[in-house]
C-alpha cells in the first residue's frame, strides 16, 4: 500500500502593514514564523514543510529553523488581495511531487503544537471530511449582536432579546491556525472550506487574532500563560 504524503504550506507574505514584518517579528524570543516551522517539522508529518513567501528576508529566516523555500511567491499572490486558496494552489502547481493532504499552517500561530497538527491529520484521514480545522467558540451569543441606528443601539435580532442565553444556540469562530486539506478535492474545488468541512473546538486562550500590537501583546501573555503558569 502506497504511503500518503503531505506537504505544510506556510504563508508569510512581505508586506504586513499593521505590524510591519509581521511573520519574522520577534515574539517572545524568536521569530514568530518559527513556531510554526518547528511545530511542522517536530510532528513528523510532511514529506515537505516549506514557507511561501515573496521576501528574500523572511526566507533566509524560513530556511535558518528548517523549512524549505525552493521558490518566491508570484507577485499576483504577495499583493493585499491575495487569498490563502490561491497562494495554495500555486505551491502545488509549482511542486513537481504529488501530495495527498495539504496543511496550511498560519506563519503567526504561535500556539500550535506538533500533537495539534496530528490530532486534525487523524481526523481527516480517518474520515470522509475534505477539510478540517479548529474553530473558537464565540465568548458571548452572537444572536444578542447589537447595532447603531444613529446614537440609538438595537439588537440585530430583537426577537432574542428575552431568551435565555443558555437556550441560544452556540456560535463559532475559525481560529486562524492551520487547516488540513484533501489534495484532491482541493484542486478540483480551489477552496479550503467546502460543504463537506468539520472543525474541533479549542478553547479561547490558545488562538489569537495578530493585527494589532495590542494583539500581540495578547498573544504573549496567553502563550505565557499557557506555557508558564503564570
Amino acid at each position: 500500500m502506497k504511503k500518503s504524503k503531505s506537504i505544510a504550506i506556510i504563508p508569510a507574505r512581505g508586506g504586513s502593514k499593521r505590524i510591519p514584518k509581521k511573520n519574522i517579528k520577534f515574539f517572545l524570543g524568536k521569530p514568530i514564523i518559527a513556531y510554526s516551522i518547528e511545530a511542522a517539522l517536530k510532528s513528523n508529518l510532511f514529506s515537505t514543510v516549506m514557507v511561501s513567501t515573496d521576501d528574500e528576508n523572511i526566507a533566509k529566516i524560513a530556511r535558518k529553523y528548517g523549512a524549505e523555500v525552493p521558490f518566491l511567491r508570484s507577485k499576483n499572490n504577495a499583493d493585499d488581495y491575495a487569498i490563502l486558496s490561491d497562494v495554495i494552489n500555486e505551491v502545488l502547481q509549482d511542486y513537481d511531487s504529488h501530495f495527498d493532504y495539504v496543511c496550511c499552517l498560519l506563519a503567526t500561530a504561535p500556539f500550535v503544537s506538533a500533537d495539534d497538527l496530528l490530532l486534525y491529520y487523524n481526523k481527516l484521514i480517518n474520515s470522509n471530511f475534505h477539510s478540517v480545522f479548529p474553530v473558537v467558540p464565540y465568548s458571548f451569543p452572537i444572536q444578542r449582536a447589537m447595532q447603531f441606528n444613529g446614537d440609538k443601539i438595537e439588537l440585530i435580532w430583537p426577537e432574542n432579546k428575552v431568551k435565555r442565553s443558555q437556550d441560544l444556540k452556540p456560535s463559532y469562530h475559525d481560529a486562524g491556525l492551520f487547516y488540513w486539506i484533501r489534495t484532491s478535492v482541493f484542486l478540483q474545488e480551489k477552496t479550503i472550506w467546502t460543504d463537506n468541512t468539520a472543525a474541533i473546538e479549542i478553547s479561547e486562550q490558545r488562538a489569537q487574532d495578530i493585527d494589532t500590537e495590542e494583539d500581540w501583546k495578547m498573544a504573549e501573555f496567553k502563550f505565557k500563560l499557557l506555557h508558564n503558569g503564570i
